[in-house]
């Protein structure tokens, strides 16, 4: 791992290249305070203890071995949405989809957007085979590649006042009776299978129009109690809301919505931020607002700790259009996941669209993927891959003391301990005992 000042001295150099980036973005995001501040939670939240006991055969503690530590995966979950998945021509195309989202990611994002689940009344289109729909492959497509590369799912979104087939009556009653009908169809399915769910999805900014509207958004405790008996408890039910509730005033506004809900008994388990900016010019006035400061930031997601919830930055966009985007698109990239990993109950930060190409038409012009338009990787790409996949893993090895036992910090996660031949996994659990024997 860098120290710290190497890494403050090296995101120092690298601002000093890009004079694309504001002086006042520099000035806040390169403060030593700052960054010793994110250095410190992610010591403190990210990684924990593991004691390793080495015995014989016969039960007795094993002195000066020689115990290695390799961590193979991460418990937080670091995602993106899958919403391509299998739509990719020529071949070629969809293995660099597949095998860039899988080197750096552990979690996916899998549409259930009413619209592709259900485009006429009663056509449900939840297996396969399925008519192909642009970013909305039918949700059993999901289970195996999840099952088979280990990845964490979640279903977006369960309501949504956007994104709605046009069948959908404007009486409320009759919308809710059917909504009652989809929760039930959708749990029947993927509860058990799928175990994180957007359940209500940006309803501070929910259409009048919208027939369950009403400027108490008292639908949305009534989607969580519709809901949660309808999934095992440790499911983990989301509220998500848009981009401006990252920062206050704004944030006080979800932050009291989230305190009466849960006083009123729902049952959120998880709540999202997104972070969306689909224009280069918007990000760039974003860069120069005062309220683009880290410190902040960090002050809003602890606040929000106070629930004792998980908390996900669960869709962003960084674009990278523009004269000098690459760059620009990596510095923001790395300066906001390493402060996301380092809020306190942060649980997983989720990027949207992979490949240039891949978003929703109109969102294309920022450029906002990871992967250009031929699903190559950018720079910012690469340097997620460096936090995840290298500053962000550990790996680490020790001789056992006269007790036969050696103790690891290392990030939470999967690991594998070999000791002479011996290989054993272990999983490095937040707030666990993490005892672990190896027997000769």
């Amino acid at each position: 791992m860098k120290t710290n000042l190497t890494i403050i001295t090296s995101l120092l150099v690298l601002a000093t290249a890009h004079a694309e980036t504001p002086e006042s973005y520099r000035k806040l995001w390169r403060d030593p305070a700052v960054n010793a501040r994110i250095e410190r939670n992610i010591e403190k939240y990210r990684k924990g203890d593991a004691t390793i006991e080495v015995v014989d055969a016969k039960g007795k503690p094993v002195k000066g071995a020689k115990v290695q530590a390799r961590q193979t995966g991460h418990e937080f979950l670091f995602g993106c949405n899958a919403f391509v998945l299998g739509q990719l021509t020529p071949e070629e195309m969809e293995r660099r989809y597949e095998e860039a989202f899988l080197k750096i990611f552990n979690f996916a994002t899998v549409p259930f957007y009413w619209e592709g689940t259900e485009p006429t009344q009663g056509q449900l289109r939840y297996s396969e085979p399925a008519s192909d729909f642009w970013r909305r492959p039918p949700p059993d497509r999901f289970l195996p590649w999840a099952a088979k590369h280990g990845i964490t799912l979640k279903g977006h979104p369960l309501l949504w006042h956007a994104y709605n087939p046009p069948w959908l009556p404007s009486d409320a009653d009759e919308l809710r009776a059917l909504y009652q009908k989809r929760f039930k169809e959708i749990a029947s399915r993927y509860a058990g299978k799928i175990d994180i769910w957007d359940v209500v999805n940006e309803s501070l900014v929910c259409k009048k129009t919208y027939p369950l509207y009403s400027e108490d958004r008292a639908y949305v405790g009534w989607a969580f109690k519709e809901v949660a008996p309808l999934f095992p408890e440790n499911t983990t039910l989301m509220i998500n809301e848009v981009t401006s509730y990252n920062f206050s005033p704004l944030s006080d506004n979800y932050f009291e919505q989230i305190k009466t809900l849960m006083a009123q008994g729902a049952k959120i388990r998880g709540i999202g931020f997104q972070y969306h900016y689909f224009r280069r010019e918007r990000l760039d006035a974003f860069l120069k607002d005062p309220k683009c400061n880290p410190g902040k930031l960090l002050d809003v997601y602890e606040q929000f700790s106070a629930f004792n919830l998980p908390l996900y930055v669960t869709e962003i966009t960084i674009p990278s259009a523009g004269e000098g985007g690459d760059a620009l698109q990596t510095e923001v990239v790395r300066d906001h996941y390493r402060l996301w990993f380092a809020a306190p109950n942060m649980a997983g930060i989720t990027w949207w669209n992979l490949g240039d190409g891949t978003a929703v038409k109109h969102e294309n012009v920022a450029q906002g993927g990871l992967l250009d338009d031929q699903l190559r990787p950018k720079p910012a790409y690469k340097a997620l891959d460096q936090l995840i996949n290298k500053d962000w893993k550990t790996s680490t090895s020790a001789q056992t003391d006269a007790q036969g036992r050696v103790t690891i910090r290392g990030f939470h996660g999967q690991y594998e301990v070999t000791v002479n031949s011996v290989k054993r996994a272990f999983q490095l659990k937040k707030g666990d005992a993490n005892k672990w024997v190896i027997k000769l």
